[in-house]
């Protein structure tokens, strides 16, 4: 598996006292888990094209315009789907 998917597996788990819940020690919020999973997604796009975002002779290349939108399009897009309109 991997290492940060993991990561995300453990931040969607949490220990239960044993004797306040029949013995069952650990709870899995898989929503949680799916939340986290689309978050990390968004985090990826959102870091690949921040960069030409921030460089102004980039973004005046008609190739990088076009570049970024298709990423900003998609972010937007999936943010929508999953989360609703926030900002």
């Amino acid at each position: 598996m991997n290492e940060r998917i993991r990561e995300l597996a453990e931040q969607a788990t949490t220990y239960i006292d044993p004797s306040a819940n029949d013995g069952v020690c650990w709870d899995f919020d898989k929503e949680k888990f799916a939340e986290l999973i689309v978050r990390e997604c968004l985090t990826q796009v959102e870091e690949q094209y921040k960069p030409v975002l921030e460089d102004e002779v980039m973004m005046k290349d008609t190739h990088w315009d076009g570049y970024v939108q298709c990423g900003v399009d998609s972010y937007v897009a999936i943010r929508e789907h999953f989360f609703g309109v926030e900002e």
